[in-house]
């Protein structure tokens, strides 16, 4: 009788997580907290203009200047949410080469590859000391879409 009720009570289970996974979307590739960077759901994406000139300027070897640096690094704290901090930035980067008509492997700026210009930018939260969810777990923060050659 006991077997039944555990039985019944596994299927009863299943039943209501599968609902409750559909429902919610955990299927989805938009789940969990970085989904709520999602423009789609309403978020707005910040603009990271001091951000965008200190890569830029870092990108051409250029001095940054310390209020440049500052502004950034207060744009990226001021995005509550770390999970977003590093989609801002890869959004960031790609406002950039649309702006600049870039192609992949062209110099984004003279003297300034497209490669080097996304590293940067995936480099600017460890630059500002900014915490970003780090999955590896090895302390490094930088933005993993450093890895991947089509942001």
């Amino acid at each position: 009788m006991w077997m039944k009720t555990v039985f019944w009570g596994l299927l009863l289970f299943m039943l209501v997580a599968t609902t409750m996974a559909v429902e919610y979307g955990a299927r989805s590739h938009n789940s969990g907290p970085w989904s709520w960077c999602d423009p789609a759901t309403g978020y707005k994406v910040g603009a990271l203009t001091g951000c965008r000139a200190m890569v830029k300027l870092q990108c051409v070897g250029s001095q940054v200047p310390e209020a440049v640096l500052r502004d950034c690094c207060q744009q990226l704290a001021d995005i509550n949410n770390e999970w977003c901090r590093c989609g801002d930035l890869s959004s960031m980067l790609r406002s950039v080469y649309q702006e600049l008509g870039v192609r992949e492997g062209k110099e984004v700026l003279p003297g300034c590859r497209k490669e080097v210009m996304k590293l940067t930018a995936a480099s600017v939260p460890e630059v500002c000391k900014v915490p970003i969810p780090n999955p590896s777990g090895d302390g490094a923060g930088v933005c993993y879409w450093a890895a991947y050659p089509d942001t």
